[in-house]
């Protein structure tokens, strides 16, 4: 069996633009074949191979041709020149739903689907039941799926897509839809095909993720494949790339109340919650909870949370240090550092140290943390500036860090450590 699963050659997309509705009919009527439109490459001479069993992630602005890419792939839409070659069944999840008719009821799509993907009636029949379980959308199964919730619907298209057992699974951007509970059963289930050898093309504006899923990457950019490789390489180069466009989105800010120093008792979640930071502490090396520091000051970030479910498998701990406005300065988590955290019901407490302090200028911070999923892709709990810090530096240096270092003088094989 080849080891190459997908191989795609010079691949265009180009659609016509016309500046009034009324040119394209001039343009099909006239006798002396006079073009009214101007051609629009939305994908141009794009060539990459995909080996089987690997995770691609795809990143590109807004605009870029990804979406296009993963239509061309899945069958949505045929090139305007050059070649594809698929070597195994693909399930995409391009638009949520797509294909589905909203006048059959869950049953009547699920098997409309499996027929779409070339299933006999005895395959589908083996399928349903796994679809049905993975959707837990109860009675409404049997409803039309107009009547659906976006909710319903988001767990149905899912439930079709993941459970069909593709050999290539395409992912755009849709794992941020339906309820937490199943984003993370999702995950889950995402992150179990990649185990298996799912050949898996994942599309994301989320660097982070593609990271800690993807082994490659494809960077798309105005409808040219701008750079392919390793995983860190790329996305290091593409987040360069987007720093240098000088956008002027901020960082989002949340009106989340502080949490008190001294914090609640624990107690059951009355809105079905899975788990929820109470509070930080930052401590010194002598155990003080403080709220200004040296920057070379060893600390302690403690973080109090709540668990009300104990059944997530291997959730993530994560802790993010901002500057007042809003800059990103570093992002750890456990996932990152193969550590797990303690997940018993009631109160739990684990902590980060930064044995060499913050590093960091002087200036005011804050700490972002974050309970998330085994994949550290969905957030369980979310809170933003939960602790304000005041770093003091002096003038030791310029820029955002002061990293550990020593000068001296250099000699061809005599190493210059004290």
């Amino acid at each position: 069996m080849s080891n190459v699963i997908i191989h795609a050659e010079h691949l265009s997309k180009a659609y016509k633009l016309y500046n009034k509705k009324s040119d394209r009919v001039r343009e099909v009527l006239s006798t002396s074949k006079k073009q009214y439109h101007k051609l629009f490459f939305a994908l141009h001479d794009v060539t990459f191979t995909v080996r089987r069993g690997e995770t691609i992630g795809i990143v590109g602005t807004n605009g870029s041709g990804k979406s296009t890419l993963l239509k061309i792939l899945a069958g949505v839409t045929v090139p305007t020149s050059g070649t594809v070659k698929l070597n195994g069944k693909v399930s995409a999840l391009l638009e949520l739903g797509a294909g589905f008719n909203p006048e059959y009821n869950g049953l009547e799509n699920i098997a409309l689907n499996a027929t779409m993907m070339g299933y006999s009636k005895e395959e589908m029949e083996q399928l349903r039941e796994g679809i049905i379980n993975f959707a837990d959308i109860g009675e409404y199964i049997n409803q039309p799926v107009k009547n659906y919730s976006s909710g319903m619907f988001a767990r149905l298209a899912f439930a079709v897509a993941i459970s069909v057992e593709p050999e290539i699974l395409i992912v755009d951007e849709t794992l941020s839809v339906g309820d937490m509970r199943f984003q993370i059963k999702c995950m889950d289930r995402m992150k179990a095909m990649m185990e298996n050898g799912t050949t898996i093309l994942y599309v994301s504006h989320d660097t982070n993720s593609v990271r800690r899923f993807c082994q490659r990457v494809l960077w798309i950019n105005n409808g040219e494949l701008k750079a392919a490789g390793e995983v860190n390489q790329i996305a290091d180069e593409y987040e360069d790339y987007l720093r240098g466009l000088d956008a002027t989105d901020k960082k989002a800010e949340t009106s989340e109340e502080k949490t008190q120093d001294d914090a609640p008792a624990f107690f059951p979640a009355p809105d079905g919650s899975i788990a929820k930071v109470v509070q930080i502490r930052v401590l010194d090396n002598m155990g003080r909870d403080v709220n200004a520091l040296n920057y070379a000051t060893p600390i302690e970030v403690q973080v109090d949370y709540d668990v009300y479910d104990t059944q997530m498998a291997d959730p993530v701990l994560g802790v993010a240090l901002y500057r007042a406005d809003d800059d990103y300065v570093c992002g750890l988590n456990t996932l990152l550092d193969n550590v797990r955290i303690p997940w018993k019901y009631g109160r739990n407490r684990f902590s980060i140290h930064y044995s060499q302090g913050l590093r960091v200028l002087g200036g005011q911070y804050y700490f972002d943390v974050a309970l998330r999923d085994q994949t550290a892709t969905v957030n369980i709990d979310y809170k933003t500036r939960v602790r304000d810090i005041q770093v003091n530096s002096g003038y030791l240096a310029e820029g955002r860090l002061v990293l550990p270092h020593h000068w001296g003088v250099w000699q061809e094989g005599v190493g210059t450590d004290e």
